[in-house]
């Protein structure tokens, strides 16, 4: 487990391993449960990570890899299908890199980690609850796909560890969401920057602020986030409202 690079290689995937693939430009990263067998099950909107409803759609889906003409001979083609897929590895990849997905960090790694969306200091479920989970949500679904509540990561996440969060005014448990949300945060927020006029200490407390709102907002320490079985997400959930029904769960844990 390197600090640069979670890069891995395919011969040493084990199942119920979370991986992910970043997309052209390193725009953003998908995310998916390696099954084994060279199979990933993963979730996404139009074979794509759009799904906002807003401008940002146009800009995402022009960083997605060019599809092939001709469909996968194992998966067909599943570009224009929502929701939870199984799909073989290539597909997966799209051409991408294969990167690991690390749990149970120390905070000092996961800061040293500056981009989110790379580990968390959550720690895993064993291997048989992750597989259960993602053949489950499979069969059953997981809600709408949304960028900012319920995307690839979200879903991949909840396979490993089983937390959702439960207040419906914050955001999913997406390390990448939560990057975005800290650096704006640390810029636009922090009252420390008004301490310091000098472009180096303004530089420090903007990195500190950045730093400790990432480690926060993360899943392994949050507060609003609640272990859920996924039979009681799948009951709970609806077409509409995906895995935030969960927040009716509160006053039952």
């Amino acid at each position: 487990m390197g600090v640069l690079s979670n890069w891995i290689d395919r011969g040493d995937l084990k199942h119920g391993d979370h991986i992910y693939s970043w997309r052209k430009g390193y725009i953003y990263a998908h995310h998916g449960i390696y099954m084994g067998d060279e199979t990933v099950i993963h979730f996404t909107r139009g074979g794509e990570e759009i799904g906002t409803g807003t401008i940002l759609d146009q800009f995402i889906s022009s960083s997605v890899p060019p599809r092939s003409d001709t469909p996968c001979q194992k998966c067909g083609d599943q570009s224009t299908l929502n929701g939870v897929l199984s799909s073989c590895l290539d597909c997966f990849l799209s051409g991408g890199e294969l990167y690991l997905f690390h749990y149970s960090v120390s905070p000092a790694f996961f800061i040293a980690k500056v981009r989110g969306g790379t580990c968390t200091l959550a720690a895993s479920d064993s291997a048989d609850d992750v597989l259960h989970r993602a053949k489950y949500l499979l069969q059953n679904g997981f809600g709408t796909y949304n960028v900012f509540k319920n995307n690839c990561e979200d879903f991949a996440i909840y396979c490993k560890t089983g937390l959702l969060v439960v207040t419906s005014y914050s955001v999913g448990r997406s390390g990448q969401l939560g990057t975005i949300m800290a650096a704006a945060s640390a810029i636009v927020s922090s009252p420390l920057r008004f301490l310091t006029s000098s472009v180096g200490g303004l530089t420090v407390i903007t990195s500190g602020m950045y730093c400790l709102n990432r480690v926060v907002s993360d899943v392994g320490i949050r507060r609003d986030v609640i272990k859920i079985p996924v039979e009681n997400l799948v009951a709970r959930a609806t077409e509409d409202d995906g895995p935030a029904a969960a927040t009716q769960l509160v006053d039952e844990h």
